[in-house]
């Protein structure tokens, strides 16, 4: 059994394969440690569970509530794959961090709703810990407020009963959250530096996450944010699971 991997879930194969090495590189692991998956390309194996121990799942440009009727094939099977694996890490049959997209995934197939009424603009934003967040192993270590990167369309509306909200903001109030000790789902990415966050920017420049004219004035907003805090839950991941 592998220790973990990552889930690619993004269609731009360029921006999958930087984003596994912002995971990578974050939770201080080797390329031995953290394995990939492509499920945009390939459904997720039957012996998944068996296979590896947790599992770390990255952003998508696809949104959970884009009309049904315009969501391909591929979207509707990798919702149906990412639910599995949530529902199982809810249940402690293993572990997971989903992040961005996969944080609406996680909130719609534990009960809860996803809304396109917070989403954030391309950049920096603050964060604060709940109480939850303060005594929780992942989050407690963490500085009361921090920095983090964000890019999205929609939000949940609440976290899924019996969560335990661990972050927020009043910009999208449900930021974190931990379901049961072994599910874990943040809207902000906790994977890139601000460096790699602008070269996603880059590929993603004219999906309507921003105005493409504003680039580079985000880019250097970006870039003179620290974003320090944000890794270390992936470190703290990667130590537990």
């Amino acid at each position: 059994m592998a220790s973990l991997v990552y889930v690619c879930v993004r269609p731009q194969q360029g921006a999958a394969a930087a984003e596994y090495e912002s995971f990578r590189t974050a939770a201080h692991l080797e390329p031995g440690e953290l394995e990939q998956w492509d499920l945009v390309r390939a459904p997720l194996p039957d012996d998944a569970f068996e296979r590896w121990r947790g599992f770390m799942v990255g952003g998508s440009p696809f949104n959970v509530t884009d009309p049904e009727s315009t969501k391909t094939d591929v979207q509707r099977r990798i919702e149906i794959e990412l639910a599995r694996i949530a529902r199982s890490a809810a249940t402690a049959e293993t572990a997971a961090l989903f992040t961005c997209f996969g944080i609406g995934v996680v909130t719609r197939a534990l009960g809860g709703s996803v809304t396109r009424g917070y989403p954030e603009d391309t950049g920096p934003s603050t964060v604060s810990l709940t109480d939850a967040g303060r005594r929780d192993p992942l989050f407690g270590g963490l500085a009361p407020a921090f920095t983090v990167l964000t890019a999205h369309k929609e939000g949940s509306a609440a976290a899924p009963r019996g969560a335990a909200l661990l972050a927020t903001n009043a910009g999208c109030p449900v930021q974190a959250y931990r379901v049961g000790d072994r599910l874990y789902a943040t809207q902000f990415h906790p994977e890139p530096t601000t460096r790699a966050f602008t070269e996603r920017m880059a590929v993603y420049r004219d999906d309507g996450y921003f105005a493409a004219s504003d680039y580079e004035r985000i880019a250097g907003e970006v870039l003179a944010a620290s974003v320090t805090e944000p890794n270390r839950i992936l470190r703290a991941f990667a130590r537990a699971f």
